[in-house]
């Protein structure tokens, strides 16, 4: 079966030692630090770009492009190019990478597909080319048009516009982020055939090539001027044919993929990308490549981007329809950090919500009682949300305006001291008000889902969005979000039957987040909606790791954020931290009473702030005694104090194992802050180490200022963007420093 385009474990690791430093936060405002200049070695891994113009350090320089080159329409950015031959009809002839100078395409083709009313057409495209290995220059001069395909007009520029509106949050955002982000839009347009039966509507292919990161994004869409509705049975947005990544004659090829990272905003029912992604990106055989490597010639080198299912969208006249997007990363190494940098680079760009990071209340008890104590307790303690959890009493689903008004006077009573009250909602793994308006046919993700195309379905989501407006709410947990489901039902009102049911449920769920992404609702979703709103899902936990004993948790816990930020930011996964009882475990789990486990918790807040990620914190109360406060207060100050360096993108160190020390570094290149690294000892008793601290991707070259715990600064030396640094780690501890 096809499988997304994925990023590739890397062979070569980068350079991954780590920044150490002195003493505990409670103790030590000095430290003796010692620093010699790095050796150029890797422990491991590739060495380090050091390249003047990095993208990943600055972008700056990398500005999108657009031209008109003889017969070719160019959209470049010095660091990705895509040439577009329009005569004699419109095809993608080069797809390059600029950083590496690796030419990506193989073969030209159609630069759509779509099936109207039954009949299917490609959209341009070029024939003729002898062999499929490779394309030279001089053949695309004789490549012909095939008389059956939709015919290149014209091509025009457009604003780049955003994709939906978002409601920014300034509190909670390190940096402003451009919405939308800067690039070129252009659009090309397509006229039918003149086989096609009359009425058949124009198409047009836009294309957006963004500045500063290696990333096109590609859909199509049409209005139908007609008199007659117009049905899209089937669409393919994106059709490449890219060089093999792999020569394999006999096995089975399908243990590399190509340099880049393709993604679509059609994802759900993962909490991962790649998972996710894979519902319509799909790498297929290439039956037009008789001369590939492999002998059953199954080589998947032919990316086509499509749902797995319809739309089968009925377009009535007037309408416009337009598909999913699909964004192109190319990428520029095999070492795991910079691909994975590139990806994070990619999700701040084009869903640059997911980079709010407020501090999260997870509140058991939505009594009005329970949530002003909240509310003052959060205020105190420097929190920024409050949740009311599942299993609070919260109900979105109760439509009495009595109580929807109670929660608009705790919503305005939240926000007038600076917090943000929401409220948890489950939808799929539940049933609809009858069997009948569940989903149909085919099996439900989690066992059950209710039919979004049925009535249930449409006014469960209104009623969302109503109790979110008119109470003033401005935050929606999500649980169990629509996975991907499909129903054959021909009697639900809002969809047809089986193929137009998975286009119907995508379409009305993203419209829901869309909205709160405009109205500046928080989204916490366990699934991948991040391109149609979402800010959070999951790190990548597990819940019964919260029914362990307090020690083994917080190794897991940073052992979760390690693996789950190589391709998500910190902003972008939520941890748990129970401060009750959550998945069992009793006492020996639990946090409770907290002025009793106040090291514990300690330990806790600083994995988590020193991460840059936020946790729900699950319980009836942050502190119950002014001792705890004081620790609390101690660690929401330190990352609001730091937040830009937090939430800035990490670079991963060394992953815990209780054995020895562990630990991850920020960078933030832009910022006066240049990194920040937090380093945790496990064992009982303090530990000295000398670590090779990876300096690149601070930006900082030639001497970087480093302090200790906000310590005085000791002048480092850099070579080759690596130092050395001898530092202590106090038993059962951590630290961490500045790097300016």
């Amino acid at each position: 079966m096809p499988t997304v385009a994925c990023l590739r474990d890397s062979v070569n690791r980068r350079v991954r030692a780590a920044l150490c430093v002195g003493t505990a936060l409670s103790m030590l405002s000095t430290a003796a630090v010692s620093a010699v200049a790095a050796p150029n070695s890797s422990k491991g891994g590739s060495k380090v770009s050091t390249h003047s113009k990095d993208w990943l350090v600055n972008p700056a320089a990398f500005v999108a492009t657009v031209k008109m080159d003889g017969k070719d329409l160019v959209l470049e950015n010095g660091l990705v190019r895509r040439i577009i031959r329009v005569e004699p009809n419109a095809a993608t002839t080069a797809l390059d990478n600029l950083i590496t100078g690796q030419a990506m395409l193989r073969a030209v083709g159609p630069e759509a597909r779509i099936s109207l009313n039954g009949e299917e057409y490609s959209i341009g495209g070029l024939s003729g080319q002898p062999i499929a290995n490779y394309l030279r220059k001089e053949w695309i001069e004789k490549l012909h048009a095939d008389a059956d395909a939709y015919r290149y007009a014209s091509y025009h520029e457009e604003p780049l516009q955003a994709r939906f509106a978002w409601k920014k949050h300034p509190e909670w955002l390190s940096k402003d982020l451009a919405w939308p982000p800067p690039g070129r839009h252009v659009v090309l347009l397509f006229h039918p055939p003149t086989s096609a039966p009359a009425g058949l509507p124009d198409v047009e292919v836009h294309y957006e090539i963004y500045s500063g990161l290696p990333l096109i994004s590609k859909w199509i869409s049409l209005q139908n001027k007609g008199t007659a509705a117009t049905t899209v049975n089937r669409f393919v947005s994106e059709e490449v044919r890219f060089t093999e990544p792999e020569s394999n004659v006999e096995a089975a090829p399908d243990r590399e993929r190509p340099d880049l990272w393709v993604e679509t905003d059609y994802a759900f029912g993962a909490m991962d990308a790649p998972h996710a992604a894979n519902k319509s990106v799909w790498y297929e055989t290439d039956p037009d490549y008789p001369t590939q490597v492999h002998y059953d010639r199954q080589t998947r080198c032919l990316l086509r981007c499509k749902p797995p299912l319809g739309p089968e969208a009925s377009v009535a006249p007037g309408t416009v329809f337009e598909s999913f997007r699909t964004f192109e990363l190319l990428l520029d190494s095999t070492d795991r950090e910079r691909r994975g940098l590139a990806q994070r680079r990619m999700y701040r760009t084009i869903a640059p919500w997911t980079a709010e990071n407020p501090l999260m209340f997870h509140l058991r008890n939505a009594d009005p009682a329970s949530v002003r104590r909240a509310i003052d307790q959060a205020h105190q303690a420097g929190f920024e949300m409050i949740i009311m959890s599942f299993g609070s009493g919260f109900n979105f689903e109760n439509r009495d305006g009595a109580y929807i008004d109670t929660y608009k006077t705790l919503a305005a009573e939240a926000k007038a001291k600076g917090i943000a009250l929401g409220g948890y909602s489950l939808l799929a793994s539940r049933g609809a008000a009858t069997a009948e308006e569940n989903t149909h046919g085919p099996k439900a993700t989690y066992g059950v889902m209710p039919c979004l195309g049925a009535q249930w379905g449409k006014d469960y989501l209104a009623q969302i969005k109503r109790f979110l407006g008119d109470a003033g709410l401005q935050v929606l947990e999500h649980d169990g979000s629509y996975p991907g489901d499909q129903c054959d039902s021909t009697t639900h009102p809002y969809h047809k039957g089986l193929d137009d049911s998975q286009w119907v449920m995508w379409q009305a769920i993203s419209d829901l987040y869309r909205w709160c992404r405009s109205e500046g609702v928080f989204l916490n979703i366990p699934d991948w909606y991040f391109l149609n709103g979402g800010n959070k899902c999951g790190m990548g936990y597990r819940e019964t790791n919260w029914s362990l004993p307090r020690a083994e948790q917080e190794i897991i816990e940073r052992q979760n954020i390690f693996d789950g930020t190589w391709t998500k930011t910190g902003s972008m996964g939520w941890m748990m931290v129970p401060l009750s009882e959550y998945q069992g475990g009793g006492e020996a789990a639990t946090i409770e009473p907290l002025h009793e486990h106040l090291d514990h918790y300690e330990a806790r807040l600083s994995n988590l702030v020193g991460a840059g990620v936020q946790a729900c914190y699950r319980g009836p109360r942050l502190f119950d005694t002014p001792e705890t406060l004081k620790v609390v207060q101690r660690w929401t100050s330190l990352y609001k104090a730091h937040r830009q360096v937090l939430d800035g993108d990490i670079i991963h160190l060394r992953r815990a194992n209780g054995r020895d020390w562990d630990g991850w570094l920020h960078v933030n290149p832009q910022g006066e802050e240049k990194g920040m690294a937090f380093l945790y000892n496990p064992l009982e008793e303090e530990i000295t180490r000398t670590i090779s601290v990876p300096i690149h991707y601070t930006g900082v070259t030639g001497h970087a200022q480093i302090s200790v715990n906000g310590g005085k600064s000791i002048r480092t030396a850099i070579t080759d963007g690596m130092a050395e640094i001898t530092v202590k780690i106090p038993a059962r501890s951590r630290i961490w420093l500045l790097i300016k």
